[in-house]
C-alpha cells in the first residue's frame, strides 16, 4: 500500500483539547470558518506542525478569499537557491554569482589574515566552514528544533495539565519513555500531537 504524502504547509486546529482539522493552512482555515457558526465554548487554536507556533487566522470574506489568504506565497514557499559557486575556482572581480548573498561579516584581523591565506580566498573558506559546521551540527539542530516546537505547543495547550513540568524536563532530556509517562493522562489529541512534535515519525521528520 503506497504511503500518503504529508501535506505541504501542514497545520492543525484544536477546538479545546480536540483536533478540529489538520492539513494545509488554507484547508484548516476553511474548516475553522465553517465550524465557528456551530458555536461551542472551546477556544480554537491553530498550530504550525513544523514549528509548534500558534498561528492567527483572518476568516473575513467568502471561502475563496479565506483560502487564497492562507495559501503559502510563492516567494515564501520556494527557498532561494543555495547552490554555492564552484568552490574549486576562485571568483574574479565583478558581481557575485547568482544565489550568493553579500552581507557584512565582522572578524578580528587575525581571522581575516587566516581566511585570506586559504585557497580561493575568504569567501570560499567561509562557505566551506559553514557547510562543515552545518553537517557536524545537523543532528543537534534537529533535536533542538523539535524540542522547541513541542515546548511551544505544550506551553499553549498543556501548561495547566498534570505532569507538565516533569514532561518538559523529559523533553529536554530527550527521554521519550519518560515523556510518554508524564503525558499519559493528557487528552488524547493533545498527547498525540505533543509526542509527534517531540519525536516525529521518519515520514513526518523529512516532510519539512
Amino acid at each position: 500500500m503506497p504511503q500518503s504524502i504529508p501535506p505541504a504547509d501542514p497545520h492543525t486546529a484544536f477546538a479545546g483539547h480536540r483536533i478540529l482539522a489538520a492539513g494545509p493552512l488554507a484547508e484548516v482555515a476553511l474548516a475553522v470558518k465553517r465550524a465557528l457558526p456551530a458555536g461551542g465554548d472551546a477556544p480554537v487554536l491553530i498550530f504550525d506542525d513544523l514549528s509548534g507556533k500558534q498561528v492567527d487566522l483572518d476568516l473575513s470574506g467568502d471561502d475563496a478569499a479565506v483560502a487564497e489568504r492562507h495559501r503559502p506565497r510563492a516567494a515564501l514557499a520556494a527557498p532561494q537557491s543555495q547552490t554555492p559557486p564552484d568552490e574549486a575556482q576562485p571568483r574574479g572581480r565583478g558581481r557575485p554569482r547568482l544565489g550568493v548573498v553579500a552581507r557584512e561579516v565582522t572578524l578580528l584581523p587575525r581571522h581575516w589574515d587566516w581566511l585570506g591565506a586559504q585557497p580561493g580566498g575568504a569567501s570560499v573558506a567561509l562557505r566551506k566552514l559553514v557547510e562543515q559546521a552545518r553537517r557536524d551540527n545537523e543532528d543537534r539542530d534537529r533535536l533542538r528544533q523539535r524540542q522547541e516546537a513541542a515546548y511551544r505547543f505544550m506551553s499553549s495547550m498543556a501548561g495547566n495539565l498534570p505532569g507538565f513540568e516533569e514532561a518538559t524536563r523529559a523533553l529536554y532530556a530527550d527521554d521519550q519513555e519518560g515523556f510518554a509517562r508524564q503525558i499519559a493522562d493528557w487528552p488524547r489529541d493533545v498527547r498525540g500531537y505533543a509526542m509527534n512534535l517531540a519525536w516525529p515519525s521518519p515520514r513526518d521528520a523529512t516532510a519539512g
